[in-house]
């Protein structure tokens, strides 16, 4: 078949959550066969929903979505979904597929191969890293071996060597491959088109080019757009002044003022709605706990976790497959953190990080003392912290309870995160990654913390809104833990140490 074959057609495509939500209005656009497509836009426009369109999780209100007959499609997803955490690896794998696979072992030991990630079948999904959680997503998507494959942020969580892997992958995959992603070097890498949902116009612009070339044609276009309304305002605000000169002079002049307001509504017509998608967050601080100094944390151990993998020898002539385990050893570390202190902790996936900052974050790390009366913020990975049945008002307003802030206030914090009244009424679980992203920073800078714990801040938050973040992060006055694998993000922020876990491997 023809490599320029379009296997995946949205025509006239219009799709609400709900009542006055909509997310797509007549999007039209193809996918051809063998493309590497980066879809991109800003958190909250719909990227994941064209990926369950195409699914056929959910149905177009109107217009339709045309594949070809028997092209097989799989996703890997952002996140594992709440109820899957409690299935084994196994278990997991299993239900990528409608019918039992008998020979699902081999299946599962080559997809993981893929990924780079080895690890038991009976693990549980909930005992995995967050890194290690982003390569099964992935082995589930490449164990169904699909025409086309869709990838919702698969770099979260990755260290740099599971995303040199995942990329080198992605450049081989002879298939169809569309991703959604915020790391910018990763989507050059491989993008040779752009499908770009306007959040504000609900239609999908295709561009083709790599991934940098298209973000620059945008920005240039949007300049061109925002120049062409400067023009037409002049020109609409000059003409005004004369139709109303002339209109007050009486006579044939009021028959040529009315002539130039029909221009002028014209002219009102041609203007371009100025786009959505270069809004920011605000600038944000992050308040520091004011009765709190001296040693905040100081941290003697830290517990890391070794996999290994043992021959299992024959007994009775018959072959033992390997035992693969894992075995936790507990470490000297001297770590002292005052404030302005900033901790970078390091390690490659699965190593035990997000579960060191949980046990920080808690009290209860072995080897942790902290200060009396220390307030502890904890950005987690997953959002867990957050009330996913409340809606995002309910949220914030638990946090600012008894403090001395206004609805008002609240709503104007809320705004400076791009929340706004409808979003506020939304249920945290209803949210799209980067917006659950925004919300925790915005209860953040509400809580006034002495201690702050972030683990991978910057997954599924546009790039916009990173240096903002990290300049909020960077100005932070209490003690700081941060795990990241963006070194550009990290690079923006003053560390004062590195802990490496990695070292004691």
């Amino acid at each position: 078949m023809s490599s320029n074959e379009t296997i995946i057609k949205f025509n006239s495509v219009s799709f609400e959550w709900e009542a006055n939500k909509p997310i797509l209005n007549e999007a039209s656009f193809p996918v051809r066969r063998g493309s590497k497509i980066t879809l991109m836009g800003q958190n909250g426009a719909g990227k994941s929903t064209i990926f369950s369109l195409i699914m056929g999780s959910s149905i177009p209100d109107s217009g339709s979505i045309n594949i070809v007959n028997n092209i097989t499609v799989a996703t890997a997803k952002q996140i594992i979904s709440r109820d899957e955490l409690g299935l084994t690896v196994r278990e997991f794998f299993e239900k990528c597929f409608s019918k039992k696979v008998y020979d699902i072992e081999p299946k599962i030991e080559n997809a993981m191969e893929v990924v780079n990630l080895s690890i038991p079948h009976d693990r549980l999904v909930k005992s995995l890293s967050g890194g290690q959680q982003a390569r099964l997503l992935l082995a589930s998507a490449l164990i169904q071996n699909p025409d086309v494959l869709l990838l919702d942020e698969p770099t979260n969580n990755l260290d740099k060597a599971g995303i040199d892997h995942l990329t080198k992958f992605i450049i081989n995959y002879q298939n169809t491959c569309i991703v959604i992603s915020h790391d910018a070097d990763f989507l050059n890498a491989f993008t040779e088109g752009v499908l770009y949902l306007d959040i504000f116009t609900k239609k999908v612009e295709q561009y083709t080019g790599n991934y940098f070339d298209v973000v620059e044609e945008i920005k240039i276009r949007l300049e061109k757009e925002r120049m062409k309304n400067a023009r037409l305002e002049k020109d609409i605000s000059h003409r005004k002044e004369q139709a109303n000169f002339f209109a007050q002079k009486g006579g044939h002049l009021r028959d040529v003022s009315s002539k130039m307001r029909k221009t002028i509504e014209k002219l009102e017509e041609e203007k371009v709605d100025v786009r959505q998608e270069d809004k920011t967050i605000k600038h944000f601080t992050i308040p520091c706990q004011s009765d709190i100094g001296g040693v905040l944390l100081k941290l003697d151990s830290v517990t890391i976790v070794k996999n290994f993998t043992r021959s299992n020898p024959a007994k009775g002539g018959s072959a033992k497959p390997n035992l693969t385990g894992q075995e936790f050893v507990e470490k000297k570390v001297s770590v002292e953190l005052g404030k302005r202190d900033r901790l970078l902790l390091t390690g490659p996936n699965g190593i035990g990080k997000t579960t060191l900052l949980e046990k920080l974050a808690s009290g209860h790390a072995k080897g942790e003392h902290t200060k009396e009366g220390l307030q502890i913020s904890y950005y987690r990975q997953d959002f867990s912290n957050l009330d996913f049945g409340a809606t995002v008002y309910q949220n914030l307003s638990r946090i600012t309870n008894g403090k001395d802030v206004t609805e008002q206030n609240l709503r104007s914090h809320a705004a400076g995160f791009l929340i706004d009244a409808e979003i506020l009424k939304t249920k945290i679980g209803s949210l799209s990654e980067g917006q659950k992203g925004l919300v925790a920073f915005a209860t953040i800078s509400l809580q006034k913390p002495g201690l702050l714990i972030l683990d991978e801040p910057t997954n599924h938050i546009n790039f916009r809104h990173i240096p903002i973040i990290a300049k909020a992060i960077d100005e932070f006055d209490g003690a700081m833990i941060l795990v990241s694998h963006s070194p550009d993000f990290v690079k923006q922020i003053n560390i004062h140490e590195i802990l490496d876990l990695g070292k004691f491997l």
